[in-house]
């Protein structure tokens, strides 16, 4: 029983004569998923009906950052949708203009397909014309001979 292993024998395949050592495992090992962090419970939010909780009422002053969201004025609304209606009329004039030259050009081909296509009729009916007088031509002089 030459190179097997026997009695449940472990070969070391790494002492071949290729001389290459694998050492890493046929399959990778399965990754795990790290373990979420245990949280506490909040509670409930009942809050006793005799309890003074209410609305709370602050004064927020000017200096403070939430007093300063982009409120905008009547004046910048009305300069902003002015902005969008001037850049919209110029899309779409862009847009007709673009339209215009599509429709010239296909006016174009089509003036050139009708111009080609009455040039091939006067080419097919000047070669069936052709075809007929030289039937009738050659006809009448196999009947000469």
């Amino acid at each position: 029983m030459g190179d097997s292993p026997s009695n449940g024998e472990h070969m070391d395949w790494s002492d071949s004569s290729s001389g290459s050592s694998v050492d890493q495992p046929i399959h990778a090992p399965t990754p795990m998923r790290p373990r979420l962090p245990s949280r506490k419970s909040s509670g409930t939010m009942i809050v006793p009906r005799d309890s003074a909780v209410g609305p709370v009422d602050f004064k927020i002053g000017p200096d403070d950052v939430r007093s300063m969201s982009p409120k905008r004025t009547s004046e910048d609304i009305e300069t902003l949708g002015k902005a969008a209606r001037e850049e919209l009329q110029r899309h779409a004039k862009a847009l007709q203009d673009s339209l215009l030259v599509l429709f010239s050009r296909i006016e174009a081909v089509k003036e050139e397909h009708d111009k080609l296509d009455n040039n091939n009729k006067f080419l097919q009916k000047y070669i069936g014309d052709l075809m007929t007088t030289s039937k009738i031509t050659a006809t009448t002089g196999k009947s000469k001979k």
